[in-house]
């Protein structure tokens, strides 16, 4: 079982370089496979969208947060770390054109020895959307589209063509490729059941944080019949739960797997309201876990 650790932007300080590098080394040297960054391009004051992780619909961020790139922070991470993955969770796909984004990873993957993991979702502020270019309310089509070209961009040497109803270009190279033939690793995120079964017709994993129980099942169920609808094996699309740091133990690890999970991401508790404190939580979960030798 992997297991990742969500950079803890709600203490608004990852965008200190000496804080960030501070977490993500303890993350490295505590056993964690990798850090989760996530993506906000630019927060709308008194947004009317509504956020769907919390019964108030608001979101727990001030509008003022720190919410660095996620993909430059991860690159910076990349060079003071060695063998701690890089992930997303979740990169805002509208936010970007694809073209772009695909050489972005590329170039990220190849640099950083294959430590690469993109978590991708269409995200929920409309006003932010619209102020990256993109449109709303087409967002879902507009993205299954922007996967194709990334892979495409990805594969072989040849120049590559693509015409599609949204991006369009003949003759394209983009070097350099990633650092596995096989594309940087496109995970799906959210909690919807449209995302299931985008991660089961496209992804190359699901991650459905901040579902349980009867919610979570159908959201697996759905991705599977997804998986098998596009002849895929739905054994080949990872699972990714999510877990607090002080809750995780070997009976959630237990429960994970029986739900066909291979990787959980960590947040920090509540009581976690400095750095010092999220990683006294991150070395009790590394202890309790067995995770360093």
């Amino acid at each position: 079982m992997k297991l990742g650790v969500v950079v803890p932007v709600e203490l608004g300080r990852s965008g200190d370089p000496d804080w960030i590098l501070q977490f993500a080394r303890a993350a490295e040297s505590l056993g964690f496979d990798e850090i989760s960054a996530v993506e906000h391009s630019v927060v709308i004051a008194d947004t009317e969208s509504e956020y769907p992780y919390s019964p108030t619909g608001k979101s727990h961020l001030p509008d003022d947060c720190d919410i660095p790139d996620p993909l430059e922070l991860l690159s910076f991470v990349a060079g003071a770390t060695t063998t701690l993955g890089l992930s997303t969770g979740v990169l805002v796909l509208p936010n970007h054109n694809p073209v772009v984004l695909a050489k972005r990873l590329a170039t990220l993957d190849r640099l950083s020895g294959g430590r690469l993991r993109i978590c991708l979702g269409l995200g929920w502020m409309k006003e932010e959307i619209e102020a990256c270019g993109g449109d709303f309310e087409r967002r879902g089509k507009v993205a299954d589209e922007a996967i194709a070209v990334m892979r495409a961009l990805w594969v072989g040497k040849e120049a590559v063509d693509f015409d599609g109803d949204y991006f369009s270009f003949k003759g394209a190279y983009s070097w350099p490729k990633p650092h596995r033939e096989s594309g940087v690793p496109l995970y799906i995120g959210g909690h919807s059941l449209a995302a299931a079964r985008r991660a089961g017709r496209l992804g190359d994993g699901f991650q459905p944080l901040g579902l349980a129980g009867e919610d979570l099942d159908k959201a697996i169920a759905a991705m599977k019949a997804a998986a098998v609808k596009a002849d895929r094996d739905s054994a080949d699309v990872s699972l990714v739960l999510g877990a607090s740091l002080p809750r995780l133990d070997e009976a959630k690890l237990e429960w994970a797997r029986g739900l066909g999970a291979d990787r959980i991401v960590l947040s920090a508790s509540r009581r976690g309201t400095s750095l010092e404190l999220i990683i006294d939580e991150m070395a009790e979960c590394s202890k309790r876990l067995g995770l360093v030798a």
